[in-house]
């Protein structure tokens, strides 16, 4: 898309008319005490419909992917429901993957738990139609490192999601772990603590809730008492860093699906190497000194914006308490005043 075509996009986008939303203090806290929180209806219901729409033209074969087959002919329903489980990365193939990733208001919580900075970085479908497996514990940031470390994931429902058809289910507290790193191929950990074991079996699909090779699970045992499950309604939007430990059950209803569609980010300022560095990813929010990849279909965010600022690189930075030529200490603007070490 050109310069000047994604100009007019930005310029009259459905986002531009979207409510913002204000995290609370309390939310603050939930996040920082509990390592998730839950926003109610961050989403609203008619754009919820456009996703379910969305999500039936990829299960009925109405919409093609890279990589998947369409449906046998004479499929029946429930075949081409259980067809697809997880579809990851469509945000730079398919126009409304990259504007659900850069939603506004969910950018909105994003940036004040993680922020100001924003760089938008992966996108995933679950359709989890009945009798599907779960995801065993695992840990995000396993999957995606950042330096800073502060991966975040949104995960928006757009069904019901409960403890019959598989919701998403928190170790609360868990976010005081480490990663931990893998004993044998991909994953990261935090490799330079003295006594940090490995594990294995960790994320997987898993056809039994008992999950019995997941390593994870002593660990995630100390926590046992506090997993909760995040009961949604479609609109809600359960937002978790990358270290809480966290899982879901199979879909053990009969004629119910689980659609849901996530994404993460992190910080802009933070460096990654995960699918080929920052340059790759969107800078949606704030500014960065990094390398950041441009919407490929024009959604409104701070890498095509006009002018890109953030409060992380405003030079009136706030008074700190700052010593004087003459020894004393004050509230001064930082370079202000000039002074020896």
């Amino acid at each position: 898309m050109g310069k000047q075509a994604m100009s007019a996009v930005a310029n009259t986008h459905p986002w531009l008319s979207v409510e913002p939303y204000k995290v609370s203090v309390e939310q603050y806290r939930t996040f920082r005490r509990d390592g998730y929180l839950v926003v109610r209806g961050l989403v609203s219901r008619e754009h919820v419909a456009e996703m379910i729409r969305h999500t039936e033209d990829l299960m009925y074969g109405r919409v093609e992917l890279p990589g998947v087959e369409p449906p046998a002919p004479n499929s029946s329903l429930l075949e081409m429901e259980k067809r697809i489980l997880r579809i990851h990365m469509l945000h730079r193939e398919v126009e409304i993957w990259e504007r659900y990733l850069l939603h506004p208001r969910v950018l909105d919580v994003v940036q004040a738990l993680t922020g100001p900075d924003v760089l938008a970085m992966q996108t995933m479908m679950f359709i989890k139609g009945p009798d599907q497996d779960g995801q065993g514990f695992h840990q995000d940031t396993y999957y995606i490192p950042t330096f800073p470390d502060s991966l975040i994931g949104a995960w928006i429902a757009l069904d019901p999601a409960d403890t019959e058809n598989g919701c998403l289910r928190m170790a609360t507290g868990s976010q005081v772990e480490p990663i931990y790193p893998p004993t044998h191929g991909y994953g990261f950990g935090d490799w330079g603590l003295a006594d940090i074991p490995t594990v294995s079996g960790v994320g997987g699909n898993s056809s039994t809730d008992e999950d019995p090779n997941n390593e994870l699970k002593p660990i995630a045992a100390k926590y046992l008492n506090r997993e909760a499950p995040a009961i949604m309604e479609p609109g809600d939007v359960a937002f978790f860093g990358g270290h809480i430990l966290h899982r879901s059950f199979c879909n053990h209803t009969k004629d119910r699906t689980r659609r849901s569609f996530v994404n993460h980010y992190c910080n802009a300022r933070s460096f990654t190497t995960w699918d080929g560095g920052n340059h790759k990813h969107i800078l949606a929010r704030g500014n960065t000194h990094l390398p950041f990849s441009q919407p490929k279909f024009g959604t409104p965010c701070a890498a095509n914006a006009a002018a890109r600022t953030s409060i992380s690189d405003d030079p009136l930075s706030p008074p700190m308490m700052m010593a004087t030529p003459d020894g004393m200490m004050e509230a001064q603007t930082p370079n202000e005043v000039p002074h020896e070490d």
